[in-house]
Parts: C-alpha cells; sequence; structure tokens
C-alpha cells in the first residue's frame, strides 16, 4: 500500500511556507503539526519514516488516552495532546507527553504540576483561549487569560509546566473575516499579556488554524498550524 501521508505533508507544507511568505514572514517560523486522532497506531508506525524524513517532529492527539496508547506503540516521534484534560488523566499525560496545548483552568495545572513534580518532568505548555465567544468551545476567556499567566514562571505554583504561548480554536463560519478575527484578537492578546509576563515566561508560541484555515492564521502571526485530514485523509 503506497503511503500517502508524507507526500501530502510535503503538499501543505509548501501551502504553510507559500502562506508565509505572502505576510512577509518567515517560513521557518512556521510549524506544521500533523494530527494523527484515529489513524491507527500501524499506519502511523508504517509512515512515521516517511512523514520523519520530510521535516515532521511532532505528532498531536485530541484525546490523552489515544496519545499515550500510540507513544507505547509508534517509537521516534515527539508527542503534543491537543485536546481538553480531566484532571484523573493528568497522571498519563504527564508521564509520556511533551507538550499540551488545551490548558484552560488552574485546576488542570494544578493536576499536572503535581503529577510532573512526582515524576520529575517538565512540560511545554500553550493556554487554549475562546477567541470566537462561543459556548460549545473550551477556553479561557480572553478577559481571564493575564490573570492565569501570572501564575506561571519559575516563582509561580507550576514549576515544571513551561508556558509557551497560547492556541485557540476559530469559529466554525464561511464568513471569512469572522474567521480571522479570532485568529487577529489571540495575537492582540498574546501582545498585550506580553508586555507583562512573569519573568521566565515567553510567549512566542500562538498555536492557530486547522486544515480548513491556516492560510488566514498565519497571515495572523500561527506559529503552529494544526492540520489532519489534508494529511491523513478522511477519517
Amino acid at each position: 500500500m503506497e503511503d500517502l501521508s508524507p507526500a501530502r505533508y510535503l503538499a501543505i507544507r509548501d501551502r504553510v511556507d507559500e502562506a508565509a511568505r505572502a505576510a512577509g514572514r518567515d517560513p521557518g517560523e512556521v510549524r506544521l503539526l500533523p494530527v494523527s486522532k484515529t489513524v491507527p497506531a500501524e499506519r502511523l508506525r508504517r509512515e512515521w519514516p516517511g512523514l520523519r524524513d520530510a521535516g515532521c517532529v511532532t505528532l498531536a492527539e485530541n484525546r490523552v488516552q489515544e496519545a499515550a496508547a500510540k507513544a507505547g506503540e509508534v517509537p521516534g516521534p515527539r508527542w503534543a495532546v491537543i485536546g481538553p484534560l480531566q484532571t484523573n488523566k493528568a497522571g498519563q499525560l504527564a508521564a509520556f507527553a511533551d507538550e499540551f496545548q488545551a490548558l484552560d483552568r488552574p485546576k488542570v495545572a494544578a493536576a499536572l504540576q503535581r503529577r510532573l513534580a512526582d515524576a520529575g518532568r517538565t512540560l511545554d505548555v500553550l493556554i487554549q483561549v475562546n477567541t470566537s465567544g462561543e459556548a460549545q468551545k473550551a477556553g479561557v476567556a480572553p478577559e481571564g487569560t493575564e490573570a492565569f499567566v501570572a501564575d506561571f514562571g519559575p516563582e509561580g505554583p507550576y514549576p515544571n509546566l513551561r508556558l509557551r504561548g497560547f492556541m485557540t480554536m476559530a469559529m466554525l463560519s464561511d464568513d471569512a473575516a469572522a474567521v480571522r478575527g479570532c485568529f487577529a484578537r489571540l495575537r492582540e492578546l498574546r501582545d498585550e499579556i506580553a508586555a507583562n509576563a512573569p519573568d521566565g515566561v515567553d510567549l512566542a508560541e500562538l498555536s492557530m488554524g486547522m486544515s480548513g484555515d491556516f492560510e488566514a492564521a498565519i497571515a495572523e502571526g500561527s506559529t503552529t498550524v494544526r492540520v489532519g485530514r489534508a494529511i491523513f485523509g478522511e477519517r
């Protein structure tokens, strides 16, 4: 069976690079993060060498249980969890994940801190911000984000969590301006908060943009685009 994912990865990478150049940015500033949710581990094992050779370093999963299982079966990639986390799954995530992009409340941060400290590990995290205002979407409200950020850094209560920036999901809409507005709001919020961020906290990362809207996200400053179906096909 022909492995199509590496070729699709390269095709999307070309589009990412083109979007970055169109925005006057260095394409090297933007990471393409494949989202492998529901892709069987057997397929990932087969396709990982081609993805790695194409420049991929990290794979992302929505659910911590699925990510943990694949991390044990697919050697090689870094692993990112990009979906919501229940506090009772904090130990599972702390045991293997390299990054967590959906941190949305202090209770989860505290649970991760305890588990990471016990394991002697650190974890890169992004705070998920709800820039669309949609009730069905997770994330910290924009107006509550700065207070959450203030708890990070080496002197804060979460020293094993390395806050790197923010993640958002735009509204699902045919209104391109409204979608792009969600991305602009996150960039503007980051710029506002970064000026007064705690010592040791670098908010350089903006994870925003998926298969259908990543070009608009790159135009607004995205540093990571999360792409699933355009690389792995329909599930």
